[in-house]
């Protein structure tokens, strides 16, 4: 640790230029990856410049997944790559939103604060900003090193205000901090040539924010020539090291670290900031990658939900059914199926052809619903594997007291307000509050799991914790009515006397959970439940071969 050296805390600020969708946030994961392996001990923080005060009211569509902390944060997808990569502490200071950051400024300004003073965005948003720089650095014990991005492309207006603290903390840290530029090198077919404008263009925007790269990573198709990168460090002023380019992987975007890697980039970032000098060990990861890579086993998952017109939307749920994939040394292929587009159960068929397992995932309103109940349906009659998370649970259930219970109007009042049988409901109808803040549940509740479920056998745990992103609650009214056709609450947040978990008894493995399993998923380390419904997955594809 940088403390026991005598030396003082690091910052690496990454910036993106020419176009967004780079990849800052994995290569930010990569680099803090890279020092961890070092044996640092890394902080990571995501700079938005949207005005919202965070995320939780985007629409996928257009922002991605949100992404939850153990303390309730609603963040950017962002942190699912940090956390997937690294071991950083990740918490409601590892991201701050424009909106989040006048927010605060305008809030002290009405408290009086300022003493009368001219509220400015010099000097009082950019001191913001870095008070919250300094705060992720320090919102747990021996962090050596913050790895800062800032979302957005250099040039656009919102992101100003973010570069202007930087250039000044900067100022103040000339030899702790450095700054990585990351932009794109495109080639352009027709003319048979790598093209560096775009890249000189992008430097030269942010040296006139007062920002001069120390090093510049390079997206591109494929490897590039020395040549290129001498023009690239000639004309933005970078030593020809510190030129690094970073092409597209082939099979998985864990590879990226070990590109870094191998084109020197943590030693460069060692020297600039007078890190220990030792080359990381990635045996393991390697191990991992070529498990990712050489295995000849596949399984296919169909996920139902619907925002998957947007890669991004359910990203952590895609990442750890590749790591459930990883810990059975199987292959993971998802079929991506829009809930609101399925016209019949022989529709629902064709589409399930070949796949062995269905995953319902979380989300939000009543667009494409029956689309999923029928796919639970499906699921529980021909004793298909059935993950269901968050919504994914609550559709389980709304399908089981339909069929099962005979309830034909059950339903979740967030759909139908005038359900007869308000098996989903918002826990103040349940229990005659009026604070419907205090019923949303967010970030992390411990949970008691039944030794005799199935949850158990993928947990080996009585007691877990689990990150929550929602309003409502299975209705306990109805449990025992459940529990005696064979639909079993298995996991339970005793305090609020919440269900967690809920199994199918007499089925192979149909399990629907109120939390989000996906944000706790390493490559490494797979969530227990997607490892075992994965494995239930790959037992139902032998078992119907063998059939």
């Amino acid at each position: 640790m940088l403390s026991s050296l005598g030396m003082t805390k690091k910052f690496i600020f990454i910036t993106g230029g020419v176009l967004s969708s780079l990849g800052k946030g994995i290569a930010s994961a990569s680099i803090a990856f890279l020092l961890e392996a070092k044996g640092l001990k890394v902080a990571l923080m995501k700079l938005d410049p949207y005005l919202n005060v965070d995320p939780g009211t985007m629409n996928p569509f257009q922002h991605g997944e949100v992404y939850v902390t153990d303390d309730g944060a609603e963040t950017d997808l962002d942190l699912g790559h940090y956390h997937r990569f690294t071991n950083s502490p990740l918490s409601k200071a590892s991201n701050a939103t424009s909106g989040q950051i006048y927010y605060e400024v305008l809030r002290r300004e009405r408290k009086g604060d300022y003493l009368g003073k001219t509220v400015q965005v010099i000097p009082h948003i950019t001191d913001e900003i870095r008070r919250r720089l300094v705060e992720c650095a320090k919102q747990v014990d021996g962090i050596d090193v913050t790895i800062v991005e800032i979302g957005g492309t250099v040039g656009d207006i919102e992101s100003q205000p973010f570069l202007e603290a930087i250039r000044q903390f900067r100022h103040e840290h000339l030899r702790d901090s450095i700054n990585i530029h990351l932009t794109y090198v495109p080639y352009i077919e027709h003319a048979g040539e790598v093209k560096t404008k775009p890249t000189q263009h992008s430097v030269q925007k942010l040296q006139q924010s007062g920002i001069f790269p120390d090093m510049i990573l390079c997206r591109c198709k494929d490897p590039l020539d020395e040549e290129i990168k001498a023009k690239i460090s000639l004309f933005c002023n970078v030593p020809l090291h510190g030129v690094i380019d970073l092409i597209d992987v082939k099979n998985s975007i864990y590879e990226v670290p070990l590109l870094l890697q191998k084109a020197g980039l943590e030693n460069s970032i060692s020297e600039l900031l007078g890190l220990p000098q030792k080359t990381a060990d990635l045996s393991v990861w390697e191990k991992m990658i070529q498990t990712l890579i050489q295995t000849k086993k596949h399984v296919t998952i169909a996920v139902v939900g619907k925002y998957l017109q947007h890669q991004d939307a359910y990203k952590s749920v895609f990442e750890a059914l590749k790591h459930g994939g990883i810990s059975n040394e199987t292959k993971v292929d998802i079929k991506c199926i829009e809930s609101d587009k399925i016209a019949d159960v022989d529709d629902l068929r064709e589409k399930l052809a070949g796949c062995s397992g269905i995953l319902v995932p979380g989300g939000f309103g009543s667009r494409g619903i029956s689309g999923m109940i029928m796919a639970a349906k499906f699921a529980r009659e021909n004793n298909i594997p059935y993950f269901g998370i968050c919504l994914g649970m609550q559709i389980m259930v709304i399908e089981f007291a339909r069929d099962v219970l005979n309830l034909p109007g059950a339903h979740s009042t967030e759909m139908d307000l005038e359900t007869p049988d308000n098996i989903i409901s918002l826990l103040s109808e349940q229990i005659n509050t009026t604070d419907l803040g205090g019923s949303m549940r967010l970030g992390a509740y411990p949970c008691s799991v039944d030794p005799k479920s199935l949850a158990f056998a993928c947990y080996q745990k009585e007691e877990i914790s689990e990150r929550h992103r929602h309003r409502y609650e299975f209705n306990n009214h109805y449990k025992e009515r459940c529990e005696s056709k064979g639909l079993k609450i298995v996991g339970t947040w005793k305090e609020g006397n919440l269900c967690e978990i809920m199994e199918i008894k007499d089925h192979p493995w149909m399990i629907g959970v109120q939390f989000h399993p996906e944000f706790k998923s390493k490559p490494l380390e797979p969530h227990p439940l997607f490892k075992g419904f994965i494995a239930a997955a790959l037992k139902y594809n032998d078992e119907s071969r063998r059939n």
